[in-house]
């Protein structure tokens, strides 16, 4: 598995749709940054992969998590570098990963983004990240092929975007309304 050139890869996708994104993003508000937030904060992980060489997974992966913490932007890009902080703690020690280890890694960066906000909303990119992990488990149990398990995710992770976005709004509605009612 190339983990590197995926980054890059997951990088030049998010600056050739990042105005996308950010007309996706409505919660907590539509501040019309999140997709350039997102991108910035995977892009600075881009050129250390690009100079560099790794032989491990687990370097690749850590030295991505550490990049992406240090240029992260916005709440979107914390939550995403939060998300590569647990991917690499899961492959701490790892040369190679299987489907499962890849599903189970992303797993824990799941918990340490959900760890991280104080009040998680479902609609969000944390709800992308759990059922992709969920697909990537049920995936592995399936293929352990970590090709196989990589595209379940990632083909699943896009199927579920349309949902966030509804489940977002529904989300940003409810939380109007206990807004409101604390007001009383």
């Amino acid at each position: 598995m190339h983990l590197r050139n995926a980054i890059i890869s997951g990088a030049n996708n998010l600056a050739r749709y990042k105005e996308y994104v950010n007309d996706m993003n409505i919660f907590p508000v539509p501040d019309g940054d999140t997709g350039i937030n997102m991108f910035l904060t995977v892009n600075s992980a881009c050129k250390k992969l690009q100079d560099e060489r790794f032989e491990k997974i687990d370097e690749v992966a850590s030295v991505a998590a550490k990049e992406m913490l240090r240029g992260s932007r916005g709440n979107s890009g914390v939550i995403l570098s939060l998300l590569f902080k647990g991917f690499s703690m899961g492959l701490n020690g790892l040369e190679e990963a299987d489907g499962k280890q890849i599903a189970e890694a992303l797993g824990i960066g799941v918990k340490e983004a959900y760890k991280a906000v104080a009040n998680p909303t479902e609609g969000t990119i944390l709800t992308v990240a759990r059922v992709a992990y969920e697909k990537g488990i049920l995936k592995a149990k399936e293929n352990d092929n970590a090709s196989a398990v990589i595209d379940a995710i990632y083909t699943l992770s896009l199927i579920h975007i349309s949902e966030p976005t509804r489940q977002a709004e529904i989300s940003y509605a409810v939380f109007c309304l206990k807004k409101k009612k604390k007001k009383k």
